[in-house]
């Protein structure tokens, strides 16, 4: 690690506040990580925003302790540790990395080779910073937990996908036109939000602020048989009951604290979770699996077949464009993907004086040393 600085600029929290409150992201120097066996140290160049940031700062009291948020990354490697094999210094990598581990907020970030992927070529750090997460989510949730067949475009059926302008919408409606054959409803309510969700490769687009069994009759008389749940599946569900073919599935990754799922007993409806998670919080066995996820995207996008989600980009990696980044997404407001790019020269300027007040004590000390 002598190679690289000491410290780095990073944006953390010390104490769960309202996203108007400055404390609430704070640009800070901390120690740059040590990777550890089965890791990489990259240097980030870029992050995207995710639900899942805000609802850690607001739930998750690290009691004063400074901690780092942000689980989308796209940057390169500059030291390996010495179990690693997928991967060398030098190369361009991306990644959600591990929920339970200091997040991407930072310049420099240590991730489990395991879960981390090449960056698309065709790809700048910045438009493949914002697909990691929801690429694994999607990817997860149509072919694991719905057990639907990629690359089997003669599959016929519905897929209903709920706020497709939405990041893991998107890229979930684009994962299921490239690699299925199945007609993809997604929903959204205003006229940039349509307009976004069917560049994005829905075929038909209903209003999810009106009743979906109605409109969905009208676009799917034949009934639906796969619904992508990413938002409102508590509310959605005697829609779904309805709508649902027999022997239908329902995959979700929102949150809300009860759900009947006795109303789905008569058709046989299968409900499954998704979360992208479980497999590095759990230690799964086969945690590579998102390394080869990722790996398959990116020649999906490297081919022209899939693009990036990416949709506003606020600038350098610090507090005060990440708080923005944290207002929009809690606003509901937030189409396809919001990034971070590169680090204020201020920031690497703080950097540098750190590192230098660091050597001018270490010098101080051993001098002292010496005089004893």
């Amino acid at each position: 690690m002598s190679r690289h600085p000491a410290t780095m600029p990073a944006v953390a929290y010390r104490t769960s506040l309202p996203i108007d409150d400055p404390a609430s992201l704070e640009d800070l120097e901390l120690p740059v990580p040590e990777p550890g066996p089965r890791d990489l140290l990259v240097r980030v160049e870029a992050v995207a925003v995710n639900p899942v940031d805000h609802k850690v700062r607001q739930g998750a009291d690290p009691g004063g302790a400074p901690r780092v948020l942000g689980w989308d990354a796209a940057g390169t490697v500059v030291a390996v540790g010495d179990q690693v094999t997928l991967f060398q210094v030098g190369d361009h990598v991306y990644y959600a990395g591990a929920l339970d581990r200091p997040g991407a907020n930072s310049r420099f970030h240590t991730v489990d080779e395991r879960l981390a992927g090449p960056k698309p070529a065709t790809l700048s750090f910045t438009e493949a910073a914002a697909l990691p997460l929801t690429a694994l989510t999607a990817w997860e949730g149509l072919f694991e937990r719905l057990g639907l067949r990629h690359g089997t475009l003669e599959q016929t059926g519905t897929l209903l996908v709920t706020a497709a302008a939405g990041g893991v919408g998107a890229i979930t409606t684009q994962l299921a036109r490239a690699l299925t054959g199945l007609t993809v409803i997604g929903t959204a309510s205003r006229p940039e939000t349509v307009e976004f969700a069917r560049r994005m490769g829905a075929h038909h687009v209903i209003d999810h602020h009106r009743p979906l069994t109605p409109q969905l009759a009208a676009v799917a008389p034949g009934g639906v048989d796969h619904v992508f749940g990413t938002a409102g599946t508590d509310r959605n569900l005697a829609a779904y009951a309805e709508v649902l073919n027999p022997f239908g599935q329902i995959v979700a990754i929102d949150d809300f604290d009860t759900l009947d799922i006795g109303a789905l007993k008569a058709k046989s409806i299968s409900f499954h979770w998704e979360f992208m998670y479980t497999r590095s919080m759990f230690q799964t066995p086969d945690q590579a699996t998102q390394h080869r996820i990722l790996a398959q995207v990116t020649r999906l996008v490297d081919a022209g077949l899939i693009t990036t989600t990416a949709t506003r980009d606020l600038g350098p990696i610090n507090a005060a464009n990440l708080r923005e980044a944290h207002r929009v997404l809690e606003s509901g407001t937030a189409i396809g993907k919001t990034t971070l790019t590169g680090w204020a020269p201020e920031a690497e300027v703080r950097s540098a004086e750190a590192r230098s007040a660091e050597a001018r004590s270490a010098e101080a000390r051993s001098a002292a040393g010496r005089d004893a």
